[in-house]
């Protein structure tokens, strides 16, 4: 395995009804979640550590810190930029970003940990078992 540091990967997405909050009452702004814009930061990590690992891996995230800085309605797209900052081992931390179509809506890291897939799901298994 080896990642190199400072490259990046994105991805687009449109927001939909399915990700935007609902808790302020009907005709409230429906904006993107936090958690939703978490996730997906998370998966253009992951997709980025991906495209380097060896068959049979793959990573599991291990620390958020994302500040969520504009809100995005629903009906606008939004753009996800991961970019590795540091690689130690198996453990890899990336500066992740997002923007809509008019400003950038979050920013921070996020540090994903490299697995053996198989043995991953042994040892859930095992603690799954143990229960």
């Amino acid at each position: 395995m080896f990642i190199p540091l400072g490259v990046d990967h994105e991805e687009n997405l449109l927001v939909t009804e399915e990700m935007a909050i609902s808790f302020l009452g009907p005709g409230a702004a429906r904006v993107l979640s936090t958690p939703h814009l978490i996730g997906f930061l998370e998966m253009t990590a992951r997709n980025l550590i991906k495209k380097y690992v060896e068959p049979g891996e793959d990573s599991v995230g291990t620390v958020v810190n994302v500040r969520h800085l504009a809100a995005t309605p629903i009906g606008m797209h939004i753009r996800l930029r991961a970019e590795t900052v540091s690689v130690e081992g198996r453990r890899v931390l990336c500066r992740v970003d997002a923007w809509d179509d008019r400003e950038k809506i979050g920013e921070g890291t996020h540090e994903r940990f490299v697995i053996d897939v198989e043995r991953f799901g042994l040892r859930v298994r095992a603690k799954s078992a143990g229960q």
